[in-house]
């Protein structure tokens, strides 16, 4: 196989490989870094060998973010407040013309959904993704892998009961994902706590990730009330000049929230089925705020 050809058979699967790397990882400089790494091998590998190449690349992607997540989970385990995935720009409907196709990776990139896949070992969150995420038939899962068929088969019923457990239990329309996220945003910046308060569900709560690099709650918040006053004491105490700015954010209508011009934060909502708020889901760390932009 010639260099040139080569190198475009790996960007021909570049979204591919990045996508698993991302959904395993849960952040984008490390999906990065793993898929770089992809290329090296790929690079000085022997090509005429390779009978199918997205399967060779998906298999040395795979296994290079299960070694890179068993490392970084101890990283996070010293993290400062709560952890959470960083947030990407997401636009499937431009690329994906398949809208079940499209949902399934809409809900794969979802905060709900990594969040979850953050609880599972690391071959349960591969298995998860290679079969849920990307529709990879188990017997091609079990070569990547290097496990027998039904070992695999095992590993995909636990992650994939782990996740419905933790998941969302419907889909939510994009159309009503913002008009929430608007009438959200209206109550906290105008100081109607009686108008937040009836938008969030009775369990709500909501998760903060900065890093202990700017300010969020080092703890999750939990009940209507507190979340209500907390989001109202923040919108009235802004640090700069405010924009918010609506983005399709790991696959759902989110705020990014710019403080003179540049990105603060990201704020997602995670809703009931009938539309109220079950989880705020803001991202702080400006470690994590690279890949949405201003």
């Amino acid at each position: 196989m010639a260099s040139d050809t080569a190198t475009d058979v790996f960007e021909e699967h570049r979204p591919v490989l990045t996508g698993v790397a991302y959904r395993m990882l849960g952040r984008v400089a490390d999906a990065e870094d793993i898929v770089q790494e992809a290329w090296l091998r790929w690079s000085g590998a022997d090509h005429a060998a390779v009978r199918e190449p997205r399967a060779f690349l998906v298999r040395i992607t795979t296994r290079l973010a299960i070694d890179r997540l068993r490392h970084v989970q101890s990283r996070r385990e010293s993290y400062v407040g709560p952890w959470l995935p960083e947030p990407i720009a997401t636009d499937f409907a431009g690329t994906v013309p398949d809208a079940a196709e499209r949902a399934v990776l809409t809900e794969s990139v979802s905060f709900a959904v990594l969040v979850v896949l953050e609880s599972l070992s690391p071959l349960e969150r591969a298995v998860f993704v290679l079969r849920e995420a990307f529709g990879f038939p188990y017997a091609e899962i079990a070569g990547i892998l290097e496990r027998s068929e039904p070992a695999v088969r095992q590993l995909a019923g636990r992650a994939r009961r782990h996740v419905e457990e933790g998941k969302p239990r419907f889909p939510v329309d994009p159309q009503e994902q913002r008009d929430v996220t608007e009438r959200f945003l209206a109550a906290a910046t105008g100081g109607d706590i009686q108008g937040l308060l009836a938008l969030l569900a009775p369990d709500v709560r909501l998760v903060g990730d900065s890093g202990g690099k700017a300010k969020a709650p080092l703890r999750v918040i939990e009940s209507p009330d507190k979340v209500g006053r907390f989001l109202v004491a923040v919108a009235q105490d802004p640090a700069g000049d405010l924009q918010f700015v609506f983005r399709e954010i790991n696959g759902v209508p989110s705020m990014l929230v710019l403080v003179d011009g540049k990105p603060d934060s990201v704020m997602s909502l995670d809703l009931t089925e009938d539309g109220r708020v079950r989880c705020v889901y803001i991202v702080r760390n400006p470690d994590k705020l690279g890949a949405v932009g201003p």
